[in-house]
């Protein structure tokens, strides 16, 4: 016997999880973990060996990273309670963290007149970060728009952040290297603040930074 109206079937929506991790996502995710486990355990013996609230804010913003990258991978895996809508508001908080960490740590050393010394590793991982990040930035953009996936696409936003922050703190080790200005340090660290609140607006919507 005929139905009467024909089943119309649902058409797969970019919010449902794929049966599997995508190969391109593992990867992806897998160089961004262990290279923010570098960039996290560098900079913060760097941080610790020359007192810089600089560094200490990008060791920090790498760690949150590290979260903000297991979000993103954790949100493809099936099963998992996490769906793409909650992981990148996630991802979004993860923003607003990083922004309070940067924020406190800078006013601390302001008050107590921190002067940082001059640290060679802290240059280096600061000029692989300027390099890597805004590459790995845009990978993570454009994986992100093909699988629909907000947590990639606001992990792609961390990234890019990362290397406007590398940039900062790069700036801020050279001048204090070449003319001893104890407080150069802080204020670069206080200048990321209101990039990471904007980026983290952008991040809760599901938008990403049109420099990624």
């Amino acid at each position: 016997m005929a139905q009467p109206f024909p089943i119309i079937e649902k058409a797969p929506s970019c919010m449902d999880k794929p049966a599997r991790v995508p190969r391109a996502v593992v990867w992806m995710q897998g160089i961004t973990l262990a290279w923010m486990l570098i960039e996290c355990a560098v900079s913060l013996y760097a941080a610790n060996s020359a007192h810089s609230v600089a560094l200490l804010a990008f060791g920090s913003d790498s760690f949150v990273e590290l979260l903000s990258a297991t979000v993103a991978l954790l949100s493809f895996v099936p099963g998992f309670p996490l769906d793409k809508n909650r992981a990148g508001r996630w991802a979004g908080v993860l923003l607003y963290l990083r922004a309070c960490v940067v924020a406190l740590t800078a006013v601390v050393a302001l008050i107590r007149g921190a002067r940082p010394e001059i640290s060679r590793s802290g240059i280096a991982i600061s000029i692989a970060a300027l390099i890597g990040m805004p590459v790995l930035a845009w990978f993570k953009r454009r994986l992100g728009n093909t699988t629909g996936n907000r947590a990639l696409a606001a992990d792609a936003v961390q990234s890019a952040t990362c290397a406007f922050l590398a940039a900062i703190t790069l700036a801020s080790l050279a001048m204090d290297a070449a003319f001893r200005i104890h407080w150069i340090d802080s204020a670069a660290a206080l200048a990321i603040v209101p990039i990471l609140i904007v980026e983290g607006r952008k991040a809760m919507r599901g938008q990403s930074c049109g420099c990624c």
